[in-house]
C-alpha cells in the first residue's frame, strides 16, 4: 500500500505544469542577453512649445466652429421666427431663407480668407518700443483704416514675452467692450506679429497730459472714471493688465478713453534691489541714497514738472521702462493679483492733479526705492504727517484713493465721494472732458512724431508693384541668412 501511495505521489508531482520560462531578448549583436537600452531622452523646450502650441491651435479651431455652427443655427432660428409671425407667404419665406443661405456660405469663404501684411498698406508710425512698433494702416480691399502693432518674433522669444503676448491678443479677442481698443485680426510671417486693431486718432494720455501739463479736478474725475470702467472689464475676464500707464490710455475722436497696450516695454527689473533699502525712513527725504551715491536735487514743484516732461518721453520708450505706475508687489516681482491695477491707476491720478508721477527721480532705480520706502513709511502709522502738511496734500488723495480704497472692491471705488456725481452706466454717452481736433480718419497730430527707418522710406518711394517684389525679396534673404547660420 505504500508503494502505491509513493507512485501515486510521483506521479502527480510529473503532472505539475512547469512555470513559462522567460524569453530571452536578444542583443544588439543578435545573441541572448539583456534586453536592448531603450532611449528615454526628455523632450526639449523647442519641442515642448511646439506641442503646448499644436494643442491650442486645434483647441481654438473647434471651439472657434463650433461657436460658429452655434450662431449660424440661432440667425436661422431667430430668422424663421420673425417670418412666421409677420403676414409674409410661403413662397417669399422660402427665397429669404436661400437669400440667407447664400450670405451665410459667403461669409463663411470670408472667414477662411487668411489675412497677411500684404493686404494693408502701412503709413505713419505712432508708437515703437522694445518688441516692435505700431503704425496706421489702411487695408487695401476696403479701404478702412486701423492701427497695426507690429511685434519682432525673436525679441519676443529672447526676453520671454511669448505668453504675455499671446494673452494680450486672447484678452483683446475675448472682451467686447466699448472702454477697450478692438482687435479685428491677428497674423504672422517669418519674423513679425501681426495685430490689426482700431485706430483711434485722439491720442494718448501722456501726450494731453504733455500739452495741457495738469488737468482741472473735474477732467481727471472723467478719466479716472472710464479707466476704473475699462479696468473693471478686463478684470471681469480674470485678466490682469499690470503695466497701466498714461500711453496706453487712448482717446477717440469725440474725446473717450480706451485702454490698450502700445508701450510695447517690459517693466523694470528691480530684484536687485535690498530689502534693507525698504527699511521705515531710510533716507526717504535725505541727501544720499541707500547705495551711497547723492541723492537727486530737491526741486520746486514747477522744476519738477519741467523736468519730468523732458524725460517722460525717453523713459516710456526705452527698453528698460519706468515703474512710477507700476505696484510694489510687481516691482518685487511677487505675488499679485488685479489690485496692483488700481495703484497705476492711484499713480496716474495724482499725476494728472499734480503733473508728474508721486514718487517720480532722476532715475528709474531710484523711483524704485522712494517708491518702497514710502511703502513701509506708510506702513510705519506715520500717516498723520501727511494730512496735516498742505504740501503733502496731494500725496494724501493718493493714498486715500489707493491704500483705503482703490485696492478694494469696484463698487467700494464708484462709491467714493470723490466719484460723487458721476453716472457709470452714462459715462461713454456723455460730452466727454477735452475734445482733440481731429482732422480726417489718416489724422496723426495728436501722437508724436518718429523718425522713420531708411528702409521704410525707401519703399514708399517705390510703385505698388516693385513695394511687393522687394518685400519678398527682402524675406527670403533673411531666411537665407538664416539657412547660412544653421
Amino acid at each position: 500500500m505504500e508503494t502505491v501511495r509513493c507512485w501515486f505521489k510521483k506521479f502527480r508531482s510529473k503532472e505539475k505544469p512547469k512555470p513559462p520560462s522567460k524569453k530571452k531578448e536578444p542583443t544588439s549583436n543578435g545573441k541572448e542577453g539583456s534586453k536592448m537600452p531603450v532611449n528615454e531622452e526628455a523632450p526639449s523646450n523647442a519641442t515642448k512649445q511646439k506641442v503646448e502650441a499644436a494643442k491650442q491651435y486645434i483647441e481654438k479651431h473647434y471651439k472657434e466652429q463650433m461657436r460658429s455652427l452655434q450662431e449660424r443655427r440661432e440667425r436661422r432660428y431667430s430668422l424663421e421666427k420673425k417670418l412666421a409671425d409677420a403676414e409674409v407667404s410661403e413662397e417669399e419665406q422660402n427665397n429669404i431663407l436661400k437669400y440667407l443661405e447664400i450670405k451665410e456660405t459667403e461669409y463663411m469663404r470670408l472667414q477662411r480668407h487668411k489675412m497677411g501684411s500684404d493686404d494693408f498698406e502701412p503709413l505713419t508710425m505712432i508708437g515703437k518700443g522694445a518688441f516692435g512698433e505700431v503704425r496706421v494702416c489702411r487695408e487695401k480691399s476696403t479701404g478702412h483704416v486701423y492701427a497695426m502693432k507690429k511685434l519682432k518674433k525673436s525679441e519676443m522669444l529672447r526676453r520671454g514675452q511669448v505668453e504675455h503676448v499671446k494673452a494680450e491678443r486672447n484678452l483683446l479677442a475675448e472682451v467686447d467692450s466699448n472702454c477697450i481698443v478692438k482687435l479685428y485680426c491677428s497674423f504672422q510671417d517669418e519674423e513679425y506679429l501681426y495685430l490689426i486693431m482700431e485706430y483711434l486718432p485722439g491720442g494718448d494720455m501722456m501726450t494731453l497730459l504733455m500739452r495741457k501739463d495738469i488737468l482741472t479736478e473735474e477732467e481727471t474725475r472723467f478719466y479716472i472714471g472710464e479707466t476704473v470702467l475699462a479696468i473693471e472689464s478686463i478684470h471681469k475676464h480674470n485678466y490682469i493688465h499690470r503695466d497701466i500707464k498714461p500711453d496706453n490710455l487712448l482717446l477717440d475722436r469725440n474725446g473717450h478713453m480706451k485702454l490698450s497696450d502700445f508701450g510695447l516695454c517690459k517693466p523694470l527689473d528691480c530684484s536687485n534691489i535690498q530689502e534693507k533699502d525698504f527699511s521705515v525712513g531710510n533716507n526717504y527725504s535725505g541727501a544720499l541714497q541707500s547705495d551711497g551715491r547723492p541723492a537727486a536735487p530737491k526741486r520746486t514743484q514747477q522744476e519738477q514738472l519741467q523736468h519730468w516732461q523732458r524725460n517722460r518721453r525717453m523713459l516710456a520708450y526705452s527698453t528698460v521702462g519706468t515703474p512710477d505706475y507700476i505696484a510694489p508687489e510687481v516691482l518685487l516681482k511677487k505675488g499679485y493679483g488685479m489690485e496692483c491695477d488700481w495703484w497705476s491707476l492711484g499713480a496716474i491720478m495724482y499725476e494728472m492733479l499734480v503733473g508728474y508721477p508721486p514718487f517720480y527721480s532722476d532715475e528709474p532705480m531710484s523711483t524704485c526705492r522712494k517708491l518702497m520706502g514710502f511703502v513701509s513709511y506708510y506702513y510705519a502709522g506715520n500717516m498723520l504727517l501727511f494730512t496735516i502738511s498742505k504740501k503733502f496734500f496731494h500725496y494724501y488723495v493718493f493714498l486715500a484713493l489707493v491704500f483705503s480704497i482703490m485696492r478694494l472692491y469696484i463698487t467700494r471705488i464708484q462709491a467714493h465721494p470723490w466719484f460723487e456725481g458721476i453716472e457709470w452706466d452714462k459715462l461713454y454717452q456723455m460730452k466727454a472732458a477735452f475734445i482733440p481736433e481731429v482732422n480726417d480718419e489718416l489724422d496723426t497730430q495728436n501722437f508724436e512724431k518718429f523718425e522713420e527707418t531708411i528702409e521704410f522710406q525707401l519703399l514708399q518711394n517705390l510703385a505698388p508693384g516693385e513695394r511687393c517684389f522687394h518685400l519678398r525679396m527682402s524675406t527670403l534673404w533673411v531666411t537665407h541668412t538664416r539657412t547660412l547660420k544653421l
